[in-house]
């Protein structure tokens, strides 16, 4: 038996999921939720197979939810996005459903997933979320877990970033945070504006630069 929640903050939406659902016997749905935040403790209690993800939802949008995950199920999304937005997902082997959505589509992609369950998503969900278009909020925050917490950074508290590993940190004026992110993706999202990457492990906010003082052949910036 394969797990699956259902996370959407339209309840018509999520009633339409389960109804189809009801024809697959081997799948049982482990959880409904109504916004990311449920989503992420909903998937970190279930471990379920599948999830069917909205994208625009109040609080986190889809794809914030995704980061905050440690490991990724298979992902089903159910989104009312433009043509443009899904050719990333198609190129990115995610498969979607496009509200309104019909049963036999909805069957087509539950067949999918069934051709692929047996291979990992993680590969194809990091593309996703370093190449699709950004939601405007994603611009302006930064949403992060703390272990079960969840926090939505504002950008203007963020002091700078440095690369760590496979991770980044970021650094408020009170404390750090980890996130599963480059060093690249930053650079093109953040305004440039307001964030400059000094080096190939720093971004620093330009609000926080106080001075910039000659290092042998190089510069070194310091902020307050």
């Amino acid at each position: 038996m394969s797990k699956v929640v259902i996370i959407d903050d339209e309840p018509l939406a999520r009633s339409l999921v389960a109804e189809y659902l009801q024809q697959h016997s081997s799948i049982e749905i482990a959880a409904e939720c109504n916004d990311g935040f449920q989503g992420v403790k909903a998937i970190m209690q279930h471990k379920p197979d599948l999830i069917f993800l909205d994208i625009q939802m109040p609080k986190i949008n889809g794809f914030e939810m995704l980061e905050l995950l440690d490991s990724t199920p298979s992902v089903i999304f159910t989104t009312a996005f433009d043509e443009y937005a899904i050719k990333a997902f198609e190129a990115n082997a995610i498969d979607y459903l496009l509200k309104p959505f019909s049963k036999e589509r909805f069957d087509l992609a539950i067949q999918k997933w069934n051709e692929k369950k047996n291979t990992s998503s993680e590969k194809n969900i990091q593309s996703l979320l370093e190449n699709t278009t950004k939601q405007p909020d994603e611009k302006n925050r930064i949403v992060v877990k703390n272990g079960s917490d969840i926090r939505i950074v504002p950008m203007a508290d963020v002091m700078y970033i440095e690369a760590y590993d496979d991770y980044v940190k970021i650094f408020t004026k009170d404390t750090y945070f980890l996130k599963k992110k480059t060093m690249n993706y930053y650079e093109q999202v953040l305004d440039s504006s307001q964030f400059f990457r000094t080096h190939r492990s720093f971004i620093i906010n330009l609000q926080e630069l106080t001075k910039i003082e000659p290092l042998e052949k190089n510069y070194t910036a310091i902020s307050r």
